[in-house]
């Protein structure tokens, strides 16, 4: 590693909109480097390791990977840090972006710009990254680069000289996206004042927290500040920490220490992915690498931390990632009770890389404990319960997802609240409230023109309210900014969007502060006893069709009791919807035979008498089984109807 110097190292991303081909270059771009060996398929995916990215196609942890280039006869040391896509990403995004000096632009030369595609750009144009746009595909029949390179010199002000034209698949034009890097792209500033600025630009950026800067950038070049970029666990060796140094080099044998804790630990390998685990014997500045100590504690570890010599004292840390505020929540149990330990652990683990998941635990009455997990949004969550069940085999439940709302008491004073079940009745005497709100977002939706009007009838649908309407000449396709309710857009939004057009519609959003509404909690009701699990916070308009819908589904999973059941959906003390399950009837006539027919009266009052005792003596509480629950959550969660 000592041969590679500041001045021969490149740190990109690349950022891409689902389907436009990152994955394919980043193939490409490793076997033009020799790092992997081209094989039948030509398709590796060699940085889409978990399998819900396989199956998906979609990128959701930012991978690393090392390549070496020569150029000019000289070797050049190329460290790839793969980008997610999605807005529900975006924690994910800011971390590979802090730890890279540049990026690739990557354009399908067919579609063109796309909605999460301008919301990385944004993120990355606020770092002050340098970035060079590659047209993709562009030996498809019906690809059109020049009026994409026309869109993107209209949209995002870079000049068509800059464009480059590849396609990913066949390899046409990578070797120049290679020799691009190397001469367009700055390499990592480590040394004097360069690199200060920069992480000062990143606290400007508002991707770090504010931190003591000035005092800081007068400190010596010296000393190891490695910034914790990721994390990962092996149930052998510990924590693994993915980080990117500013300055000061680490090697094997060296005692390091985290500095939000201050605890000390002894480097037992050091190295970088290549695309593998490659050891070295150590890593120097401006390098990405991955490094393992004694750190068994999945706790301990704290993306955003600055790791730095044991002996080293008085020095001011790297600026942390500002941690993500979560804006979907969901409940999360166990399918079997007894399993919950299991996945508490599970979630514990998947959460050391991903600190933008909340963990709360929650207990229900109908589902049993369980943890209340807040995400970025609906795939993010979707993900999560994915990769539960590949990487730990956890089945589990998963609740509506709802969205943190903000209670405005008539004393000043505000109360965050994300599950329904806390939500206050809308009767209840004692509530001294002077308003609600809920979250809203700026929404970006890229469509063509023969779509707008299905978009914008779509977006009313949803309470949404239009903020800007612009047309892209050079692509016949319009821009649509929307203020939308984020409970609007939390499960079924994003389907409705791909269907009505056709799926060319590209959608984004981003946070946009709290609006006050019309919100009323919906609870369900057995037999006038509210189930805790299916409370849900509404708009009013919507609680009638809700409700009628809610309790049509419960009453074809509730198994019949021994006497009728009332299924009902209410706001406050009124009843807006009702279900009624018939009981369960014995023939306690079948073995009369003839007689009169006061006979069979007798019978049949007695049986009526036995049921009105069973239900005022208690005995009548519903027994619901968890199934009938799971059935119906596993049908409205939203989970996995987004991408």
């Amino acid at each position: 590693m000592t041969k590679f110097p500041p001045e021969r190292i490149r740190n990109i991303s690349i950022i891409a909109h689902i389907d436009h081909g990152k994955s394919t270059l980043a193939d490409r771009l490793l076997e033009m480097t020799g790092t992997i060996t081209k094989g039948p398929g030509g398709n590796h995916q060699v940085l889409d390791k978990l399998n819900v990215e396989r199956e998906r196609g979609i990128t959701v942890k930012a991978q690393t990977v090392s390549m070496l280039h020569n150029h000019k006869g000289e070797d050049y040391l190329i460290n790839l840090i793969d980008t997610p896509g999605h807005v529900d990403f975006s924690y994910e995004v800011s971390r590979s972006l802090g730890a890279c000096e540049g990026c690739l632009l990557l354009v399908d030369a067919s579609q063109g710009l796309q909605a999460q595609s301008l919301a990385v750009f944004r993120a990355a144009s606020a770092q002050s990254l340098a970035i060079i746009p590659c047209l993709n595909k562009i030996d498809l029949p019906h690809a059109s680069p020049e009026t994409i390179s026309q869109q993107i010199e209209e949209t995002l002000h870079i000049p068509p000289s800059e464009h480059l034209y590849i396609s990913a698949k066949s390899g046409l034009g990578v070797e120049k996206v290679l020799d691009a890097v190397v001469e367009r792209l700055p390499p990592p500033a480590t040394v004097g004042e360069g690199w200060k600025d920069r992480v000062s630009r990143l606290s400007a950026g508002g991707l770090l927290r504010d931190g003591a800067v000035e005092k800081w950038r007068k400190e010596d070049d010296d000393v190891l500040r490695a910034l914790i970029v990721d994390t990962s666990y092996d149930r052998f060796r510990g924590v693994i920490s993915l980080i990117r140094i500013f300055t000061g080099s680490i090697k094997k044998g060296d005692k390091i220490s985290p500095m939000a804790s201050g605890k000390k630990y002894e480097v037992l390998d050091v190295g970088i992915y290549h695309p593998e685990e490659t050891p070295t014997e150590s890593l120097l500045a401006g390098q990405v690498g991955y490094v393992v100590c004694n750190m068994k504690d999945f706790e301990e570890a704290n993306v955003g931390d600055t790791f730095t010599h044991a002996a080293t004292t008085n020095i001011e840390p790297l600026p942390g990632f500002k941690p993500m505020q979560s804006m979907v929540f969901a409940g999360v149990f166990p399918l079997d009770a007894q399993d919950f330990q299991k996945l508490e652990e599970a979630i514990g683990r998947l959460t050391l890389n991903d600190r933008s998941v909340t963990v709360q635990r929650e207990s229900s009455a109908a589902l049993g404990q369980g943890c209340r997990l807040g995400f970025l949004g609906t795939l993010h969550m979707s993900v999560l319960v994915q990769r539960l069940n590949d990487e730990y085999g956890a089945d589990v439940c998963v609740t509506a997802p709802t969205v943190p709302y903000k209670i405005i008491y008539k004393d000043g004073s505000e109360e965050i609240i994300s599950n329904p079940a806390l939500f206050p009745d809308s009767h209840d005497k004692t509530m001294r409230i002077e308003r609600v709100e809920e979250p809203i977002v700026h929404a970006t939706i890229m469509v063509p023109q023969d779509f707008i009007g299905e978009m914008m009838e779509l977006c009313n649908e949803h309470r949404g309210i239009e903020l800007e309407y612009t047309f892209v000449e050079a692509t016949d396709r319009a821009v649509l900014r929307y203020q939308l309710p984020l409970s609007e857009i939390a499960t079924e939004f994003f389907s409705s969007l791909k269907s009505r057009s056709k799926g060319y519609a590209s959608f984004d959003y981003e946070d946009a502060g709290y609006a006050a509404s019309d919100l009323v909690k919906l609870n369900l009701m057995l037999n006038s006893k509210p189930i805790d699990a299916l409370a849900m916070i509404l708009h009013r308009s919507r609680c009638v069709s809700v409700g009628r819908e809610w309790t049509k589904k419960l009453r074809g999973v509730i198994p019949r009791q021994l006497f009728e059941v009332a299924i009902q959906a209410q706001v406050g003390n009124k009843v807006i919807a009702r279900e009624n399950l018939s009981a369960m009837r014995k023939d306690v006539t079948a073995g009369l035979y003839g007689g009169h027919y006061e006979r069979k009266m007798k019978h049949l009052e007695k049986q009526k008498r036995g049921k009105a005792k069973l239900k005022s003596l208690g005995a009548g509480n519903i027994q619901v089984p968890q199934t009938a629950f799971f059935e119906v959550l596993s049908n409205n969660s939203g989970a996995g109807k987004s991408g």
